[in-house]
């Protein structure tokens, strides 16, 4: 019969008696793993062809498996390692913060007995190295780290003392050695998460943030999955508690888009309670961590813009670029923050690069805003230096100009002779696909320059445009819309590049609506007979929502010094569009896209067009 000194040492002995794997738990009950032991290859795991004789034969480690293998957990000791004392200590961590890389780590560790190791501040300064290498010397020191002695004793020595570790030391070893990287199906980062799951209501709010700065970052697996439903389901008590705003900006990324919505605006709320706390950093972290989330909260969201248009002079370009990506992800639109960043970036145009004005050009694009300073000082860029920009470059070029219907005036003959010019440059080597964008973009400004069009109009490059994309509606749309132009438009070319060759291809036609609010209201006014609606203009294009035919009848007048005088008869047109908000250049009535060629092909085709937006129809009454 075994004989205690004190009842706490026997619950001690009874504790490490029990398997690891054994311990009762909501999280664990609905989450179990069965796993199986395999080999562990250092070279492989980092990416690298395998190399022979550098396998880790000592430690086991696991991986997720549909079979059920059951584990063997070996009993930890039954004495506890009391700790060293501070004096004992300093040696320790002393001479741990003066090592410069990991393998420097595990060497000083042969120096300090196992009692004064603490397995957090080893992976902690481990991975704090590697941060300051390059990428080269990264990868060589984690193969080097991976391959040491010492590494795999450390691993073990962390997996038993788990269950042991503070929330905090707990936390910071599992994003250091997931960070180092460690495969995250081993039986070391298992052992973590599985730890953390017993243990999360014991975690303090500072544990908890560097929780989910770590698990958003890892691969998706049952563990994983388990541990942020808990911390989503934690979090509903929590919240009260966070005081700053690093905190929360990581707890609304850790809870992902899948969390109740709910709880995203209790984060969101929270955010907003301390907004006057917010430091520039905080604005900009902000927009990312609601996209994270996916939750539009426009309060959070409009003090963040005004923050940002009012020092938008102390974010970088990669935060601004940030700002902007999100707005789009979210489907926000804040015409004084885009107005602020265009502002800013045209007020400071020589400090910037091609790149990253494409980059920021193609963000407002996708957020249908228009920067016109903006756009203006680039087109003057690019007609000077015109021969710095790359194929990649040009494209995204003549897609915002065309697709903003950008119009550039008196510059706007320079500009295009320009971006001809490198298009031109660019022939040679361009595939079709890359070809047909350039000339569509081109017909979408007016402008049909004639070298590329016939390389585009040649047998073998629609024969290989139509094979390669024969699903492709895009493709047979912009073929379509440039056949189209040139029918249209009318340019000055040969009668054999005034139109697309018959492909025998059908495009999709648009299911457009009649909109029968304005539709009676029309009727109401003018009459049943002159009102037609659901007009298709040249067999394929739809034009119009309806038409209004106002027609001059003869007209006999009569005066006292003049005999009768008659006027001819005559048609006048009137084509009338119901379009939505999105068809305009954001914060302006200025038409983008289709919806400027489809103007300017109506003027050709003779009608009127007169535009009526959404927003404005219930005004008609």
């Amino acid at each position: 019969m075994s004989m205690y000194k004190s009842g706490l040492d026997m619950l001690r002995c009874a504790l490490r008696s029990t398997s690891l794997w054994k311990c009762d738990s909501f999280i664990w009950t609905q989450t179990s793993l069965c796993y199986k032991s395999r080999s562990f290859a250092v070279s492989s795991q980092l990416g690298r062809k395998s190399t022979q004789g550098h396998t880790l034969k000592q430690a086991r480690y696991y991986c997720q498996s549909g079979e059920e293998v059951q584990i063997k957990q070996t009993a930890a000791s039954t004495e506890t390692n009391e700790l060293p004392d501070k004096a004992e200590k300093a040696p320790f961590y002393t001479h741990l913060q003066n090592c410069l890389c990991p393998t420097d780590v595990l060497d000083m560790l042969k120096q300090f007995p196992a009692s004064q190791q603490h397995p957090s501040s080893i992976f902690s300064r481990m991975w704090e190295s590697s941060k300051r290498m390059t990428d080269e010397q990264r990868r060589c020191e984690l193969q080097l780290m991976f391959e040491h002695p010492v590494f795999e004793e450390v691993c073990e020595r962390a997996m038993t003392d788990a269950w042991r570790m503070r929330s905090d030391d707990l936390a910071y070893s599992l994003l250091a050695v997931v960070n180092l990287g460690v495969p995250q199906n081993t039986r070391l980062v298992q052992t973590l998460l599985r730890v953390m799951q017993e243990r999360l209501n014991q975690f303090d709010i500072r544990s908890l943030s560097v929780l989910a700065s770590c698990i958003r970052e890892m691969e998706n697996s049952r563990n994983v999955q388990a541990l942020t439903e808990a911390l989503r389901l934690l979090l509903k008590d929590r919240i009260p508690e966070i005081q700053s705003m690093v905190v929360l900006q990581s707890m609304m990324r850790a809870v992902g888009k899948n969390s109740p919505i709910l709880l995203k605006k209790q984060l969101a709320t929270k955010a907003l309670s301390l907004a006057d706390e917010f430091s520039p950093p905080n604005t900009q972290y902000m927009f990312s961590s609601l996209a994270a989330v996916g939750l539009n909260f426009k309060p959070l969201l409009d003090v963040c813009s005004k923050k940002i248009a009012e020092n938008v002079h102390e974010f970088p370009f990669g935060r601004l670029l940030s700002v902007l990506k999100s707005c789009n992800e979210l489907r926000y639109r804040n015409y004084t923050l885009f107005s602020s960043i265009s502002e800013y970036v045209a007020n400071t145009f020589d400090m910037w690069s091609n790149k990253q004005v494409i980059l920021l050009l193609v963000t407002f694009e996708n957020l249908s805003f228009r920067p016109v300073v903006l756009l203006d000082a680039f087109a003057e860029r690019i007609i000077q230096r015109s021969n710095s920009l790359t194929l990649k470059d040009l494209l995204s070029v003549l897609k915002i100009f065309s697709l903003l219907n950008h119009d550039l005036k008196e510059k706007k003959t320079e500009f295009l002779a320009s971006v001809t010019m490198v298009l031109e440059s660019y022939l040679p080597k361009m595939p079709p696909t890359d070809l047909l964008k350039a000339v569509y973009y081109l017909g979408l400004l007016e402008h049909f320059p004639r070298t590329p069009l016939e390389k585009l109009l040649q047998k073998d490059t629609l024969d290989q445009l139509l094979q390669k994309d024969k699903q492709s509606d895009k493709i047979q749309r912009w073929l379509h819309t440039l056949d189209l132009c040139l029918r249209l438009d009318k340019p000055q070319l040969p009668p054999s590049l005034t139109s697309v060759p018959d492909l025998h291809i059908t495009v999709p036609a648009h299911e457009v609506k009649v909109n029968q609010e304005v539709l009676s209201a029309v009727r109401s006014i003018v009459g049943t007979d002159a009102v037609q609606d659901s007009v298709l203009e040249q067999s394929i294009y739809f034009i119009g929502e309806f038409i209004i035919i106002i027609i001059f009848n003869i007209i006999l007048i009569r005066q006292p010094d003049f005999i009768y005088i008659l006027f001819p008869v005559f048609y006048f047109r009137i084509a009338v569009f119901c379009v939505p908000p999105t068809s305009f250049c954001f914060g302006t009535t200025h038409p983008r896209a289709s919806l400027a060629i489809k103007l300017r092909h109506l003027e050709k085709l003779g009608y009127k067009p007169v535009l009526v937006n959404f927003f404005l129809i219930p005004l008609i009454y």
